[in-house]
């Protein structure tokens, strides 16, 4: 079977196809690094991922293996077929410039909603498109108390995801710049993309 793949460099974005039955890997090549990820139905773009479906149909908020994502419609967009993590964040969504001058007070110039906004601006989507994503390979434990932070566990190079595609889906994803939590070791790196 083919295999398209694609190395995404270090803080930059990604976008691509997945055709129904199609399998989609995300590959953390160098360990510890946050991949911020959308999908849409691709034969009607304005059916969106939706963590609040995904999370309540499984009831579990966090996304691993067997998990299927759902749309804002309730359809079934991908499936998570094989996961070497089994804990992936659905709760904190993607750094944006403003919020980390809200979080950490400092002026950043790239992020996790820019890259969204110009990959998504490449199939004719605005803004409008960005809603709460999953992000592959990001620890956000919550406690008890409710509170939650991004963990600074260490994961190894190599850890994958595979999602098979339930309908034709636009995957769009950032490979996460945040340089001011661990979530990327404080250090981005590339990743890799294969659609077979």
């Amino acid at each position: 079977m083919s295999s398209n793949i694609c190395i995404v460099s270090a803080k930059h974005p990604w976008s691509g196809l997945v055709k129904k039955g199609q399998v989609l890997t995300i590959t953390d090549t160098h360990g510890q690094q946050a991949v911020d990820f959308l999908c849409y139905d691709a034969d009607n773009k304005e059916d969106r991922y939706s963590a609040a479906n995904t999370v309540k149909v499984q009831g579990n908020i966090y996304v691993g293996e067997g998990t299927v994502l759902y749309s804002d419609s309730g359809k079934a967009l991908m499936t998570v077929i094989e996961d070497t993590i089994g804990k992936h964040d659905t709760v904190y969504g993607c750094c944006s410039n403003p919020n980390n001058m809200l979080r950490y007070g400092v002026v950043t110039t790239e992020s996790c909603y820019d890259n969204f906004t110009h990959e998504l601006a490449e199939h004719g989507m605005g803004v409008e498109a960005i809603v709460p994503n999953i992000n592959w390979f990001m620890s956000v434990p919550v406690l008890d108390d409710g509170s939650a932070g991004v963990s600074d566990v260490e994961l190894k190079p190599g850890s994958y995801v595979k999602l098979r595609a339930d309908c034709n889906v636009l995957a769009v994803l950032s490979n996460c710049p945040q340089m001011h939590n661990p979530c990327n070791g404080y250090n981005p790196t590339p990743i890799e993309v294969s659609i077979r």
